[in-house]
């Protein structure tokens, strides 16, 4: 039977009208052509694709996974994947918010936010080959000279063809300083790329004619370390200067991986053996270039944790409502049936109620990311364009890390809601726990979320982005200080909002004498500030369900999960507060060799 999905279009709407006033955000940046009404056409034609194409073949592709041949190195997705992608390109998905120039619509990366999220719950494995493709697409527009942007960046923009991001390697990870990758130069001005990736996301597939690898290479007089790593394009197929495409390169998957989810998608090991490539960027200057791949991705990814919970929320309502298991506690809820539905009980609720506060607050903190995206690229004053940039990097590592693992407990949740019956295939919820665990561990671990948000973005960065939101929670508060339909929640934001700072400067002095106090504080400051940054997207929501034409039963709905919010999730902060202010100490002090054979 498997798992059901609907677009929460009402939610998206209000996400993006009502709390992040879109309509007013785009005619601002100058984005004519993003009106409500093409907006809305957006959504409903995204809805019906994730819904009638796309879901179906959840669990096929589950089911089926993709296929490889040694004898070739070809990889055929599941069935039905090919035919989807060839829908979603006929539609013009695949150029939503890139340039016109190079044969997208350029619509705002915002808009494209509401069709990210609906084509992760719908499919998250197959919605990974296009996602690689708009990775692609940013290094190409910011790094790439114009002849690659036109040889390389309208095929992928057309979704012709597909590009990919090759940074890890058998021996490396997170630490690209270790790559062994190499590139020799050639006489007509391109690249030999030798070397091996692994866990390269839609690195072979039948989707398309080509396929665009950007690779990460040192030069032979590279320094060592990071500073020696250069980015390089090596297609699939050869593409001269000119754009034509040519013989096949030297580049061939060599394997695929065996994974706990995520089947559909093809995750391959790529060889590269003397394949013509060309330098993308400066020289030596590679991190930089596939950093604007990355965060973008990430915040992408984040959105896939989101898609996951919501599907899973989905599917544990309506489950709930249905299946009958014992009385209420305070008396039979529907006596005329012999037993109450499971919806009635305070532990189910307490799970159901956990995963629509954490989804639907993690919507707006996800969109959030989203517009300032939008923001960064395309405000007038140069000063908006700064401070937008600033939040941004601030808030990606915090949307990444925490609406992916939002992701893992919501699907466990919900899968717990269906008793043993979610532990079996039948209702397809343990695919949707399996799937959503890949999301904590690509494109940065949780853990080097939380690196980058301490060690980076406070510490080195010296927390501009935490000021700017902390700004924002406190005009939020002193606009509505004499609102008192809104004081439950002002006040214990304010006092949130005064803890986050006080704990930020508390680290920052104890790593001055000790830096391990960054790492130890890194995971907890994480999640104490995402907590707080949903607080004040939950409290910004009730005010903008108060204000708007919603239903009453909408509106009553926003501010009762608000509440649940408040009173059951934020106090999580206290722990992870606690944990931080604990030090470093109690972690540190152990040899490794006490911990065990």
């Amino acid at each position: 039977m498997g798992s059901s999905y609907r677009a929460p279009l009402e939610d998206m709407r209000f996400a993006l009208y009502d709390v992040l006033g879109a309509e007013q955000l785009f005619a601002k940046l100058g984005f004519d052509d993003a009106s409500r009404d093409v907006l809305d056409a957006i959504l409903q034609e995204a809805a019906r694709f994730t819904e009638t194409v796309l879901a179906p073949l959840n669990e096929i592709g589950d089911r089926e996974g993709c296929t490889f041949d040694k004898a070739t190195g070809d990889v055929r997705t599941p069935r039905g994947f090919r035919e989807a992608y060839e829908k979603f390109v006929d539609v013009g998905w695949s150029g939503l918010v890139s340039p016109v120039e190079f044969g997208g619509q350029g619509m705002p990366h915002l808009a494209g936010l509401p069709l990210k999220e609906m084509i992760d719950a719908a499919n998250l494995a197959w919605g990974n080959f296009p996602l690689l493709s708009h990775g692609a697409t940013e290094a190409l527009l910011h790094h790439g000279e114009a002849w690659q942007q036109d040889a390389f960046l309208k095929p992928i923009v057309e979704g012709r063809w597909t590009g990919t991001m090759c940074l890890t390697e058998p021996h490396c990870g997170t630490d690209l300083g270790l790559l062994k990758t190499r590139a020799q130069p050639r006489e007509d001005g391109s690249f030999d790329i030798t070397g091996t990736k692994i866990f390269i996301t839609a690195g072979e597939h039948d989707f398309t004619e080509n396929i665009v690898h950007l690779v990460l290479a040192r030069l032979p007089d590279a320094p060592a370390g990071s500073k020696g790593i250069s980015l390089f394009i090596v297609p699939k197929m050869r593409v001269d200067r000119d754009g034509a495409m040519g013989e096949r390169n030297a580049v061939r998957c060599g394997a695929l991986e065996h994974k706990m989810g995520i089947h559909g998608s093809a995750t391959c090991v790529i060889n590269f053996d003397g394949a013509q490539g060309y330098l993308i960027g400066a020289p030596n200057k590679g991190l930089m270039a596939m950093f604007t791949m990355m965060n973008t991705a990430r915040l992408a990814v984040g959105l896939q944790g989101l898609g996951l919970s919501d599907r899973a929320l989905q599917n544990a309502v309506r489950y709930s409502r249905d299946r009958l298991q014992m009385r209420s506690l305070t008396g039979a809820k529907f006596p005329d049936k012999p037993a109450d539905p499971i919806i009635v009980h305070p532990d189910v609720r307490r799970m159901l109620l956990t995963c629509k506060a954490l989804v639907e607050g993690g919507r707006v903190l996800g969109y959030h990311g989203a517009s300032l995206v939008d923001v960064a690229h395309h405000a007038k004053d140069a000063g908006d364009r700064q401070q937008a940039e600033a939040l941004l990097g601030f808030l990606t590592p915090i949307v990444k890390a925490c609406l992916t693992e939002w992701g893992v407990e919501c699907t466990y949740h919900a899968l717990q809601c269906f008793g043993g019956h979610g532990y079996i295939a039948e209702h397809g919820m343990e695919q949707l726990a399996r799937d959503a665990r890949i999301t904590t561990l690509y494109e940065g671990t949780t853990g080097i979320q939380a690196l980058d948000l301490m060690g980076r973005k406070v510490m080195q960065q010296q927390a501009v982005g935490l000021q700017v939101f902390l700004g924002m929670i406190e005009e939020f508060c002193n606009a509505h200080a004499n609102d008192e339909s809104l004081a439950e929640f002002i006040a214990p934001l304010r006092a949130k909002a005064a803890e986050w700072q006080a704990l930020t400067m508390q680290v920052g002095q104890r790593a001055v004498a000790d830096a391990d106090e960054v790492g130890a504080a890194a995971y907890d400051y994480l999640f104490y500030s995402g907590y707080v940054a949903l607080a004040y997207w939950w409290a910004r929501s009730v005010a903008a369900a108060d204000a708007s034409s919603q239903s009453a039963a909408f509106k009553a709905g926003k501010r009762e999960t608000a509440r649940f919010y408040f009173a059951r999730l934020l106090p999580r902060t206290a722990m992870h507060a606690q944990a931080i202010a604990s030090g470093a100490g109690a972690l540190m002090a152990m040899p490794a060799e006490r911990f065990g054979d």
